[in-house]
């Protein structure tokens, strides 16, 4: 029997999975990273359809998460996923069952996931966190769902398997130095690597992601309207459709705060040209993630004589890298048993560094 594998990317804005595989195809579904708690799993009441949510029992709670989540939304919830440890809450936890509550399995082989490069280096973390997710799970709804085996690897790395395999280029890489940089809600990620091999010491994170440009703006909108403006959401779609929000009934011109958002990519890819330097060794730039769009300037500018690669659906490249790493796992082991190793294509899944 062929070994069910699936991946999830538990990102601080949204929670992505693979939902299933049809005709080779990867099908992917994600959302928001909001975890609700309450102390029993109440039924939302609603004049229509029920919203599209779940209730996950974890650490003494029970956790709404799910597509409709924002409907259970308390004002003054505060988003607990913003550190470098953040996979070691019950939030964290919850979200990441969610996933698999939706992919309606019982049984899953082996479960990839990832985790910010500066998380990622924590390496007992890792460890914890593979443990902690090996094993039977309750997924509310009477639901449960047992993992053989986790593996987390870096959530840019998930980024250079797709890239490498969607371009067939998977041997040229092989024998290049790459970087792929991944804007996320939260941190801007950057791994280097030689082949599929990750060079640790010029790899990091920082806490410069999406989540500080939509603060700059909200801000912004605050002082200028003399309110509490706290709509993330509707700022994060107006930047990426280029459509004024609604504020106060009335359509906003985002274009005065702009200039100071724009700081904060020009502030991640300095911090990064620390580890990377011109680039002049780096034979690709790949760019993917959530905040690619608004980082992209930014990366053109720093790094002038380089083209920069960017990925069709970059918020899924990553858990589609982690997909197909664990198959190519999966269909090794099977091969070869189970001693053995990480195929050659997931090197850098397995943590195999050239420093």
């Amino acid at each position: 029997m062929e070994s069910i594998v699936r991946a999830v990317d538990v990102g601080r804005g949204n929670t992505k999975f693979i939902s299933g595989i049809k005709n080779g195809e990867l099908r992917c579904e994600m959302f928001p990273s909001q975890a609700h708690p309450s102390e029993t799993g109440t039924e939302p009441e609603t004049w229509g359809t029920r919203r599209k949510t779940v209730g996950i029992p974890t650490g003494g709670l029970v956790y709404e998460v799910g597509p409709d989540v924002h409907l259970a939304a308390d004002v003054f919830n505060a988003n607990v996923l913003q550190h470098d440890r953040y996979c070691d809450t019950p939030e964290y936890l919850a979200l990441l069952l969610g996933a698999l509550h939706y992919m309606q399995l019982d049984r899953i082989d082996l479960l990839v996931v990832g985790l910010p490069v500066a998380t990622y280096k924590l390496k007992a973390l890792v460890t914890a966190l593979e443990r902690r997710l090996t094993g039977e799970h309750e997924l509310g709804k009477g639901k449960r769902v047992k993992v053989m085996r986790t593996k987390a690897i870096a959530q840019p790395a998930g980024a250079l398997m797709h890239y490498g395999l969607m371009q067939s280029k998977v041997a040229q890489l092989r024998k290049e130095r790459s970087l792929i940089i991944d804007p996320g809600r939260r941190t801007f990620d950057w791994l280097v690597t030689q082949g599929m091999q990750q060079i640790e010491k010029r790899s990091h994170s920082v806490p410069r992601g999406m989540h500080d440009v939509l603060q700059a703006i909200v801000e912004g909108i605050s002082r200028g309207t003399g309110s509490h403006y706290r709509d993330y959401d509707t700022v994060d779609a107006a930047l990426r459709t280029g459509k004024k929000p609604v504020v106060f009934q009335t359509e906003y011109d985002l274009a005065r705060h702009l200039p100071l958002a724009r700081k904060i990519p020009q502030q991640a890819v300095a911090e990064m040209m620390h580890y990377v330097g011109d680039a002049s060794d780096i034979r690709n730039i790949i760019l993917v993630g959530g905040g690619a769009f608004f980082y992209r300037a930014a990366l053109k500018s720093a790094f002038p004589n380089h083209t920069i690669h960017e990925m069709k659906d970059p918020i899924f490249a990553n858990v589609k890298g982690f997909q197909q790493a664990g198959m190519e796992l999966a269909r090794a082991t099977a091969t070869n048993g189970a001693s053995a190793g990480v195929p050659p294509q997931p090197d850098i899944a397995a943590g195999e560094r050239d420093e």
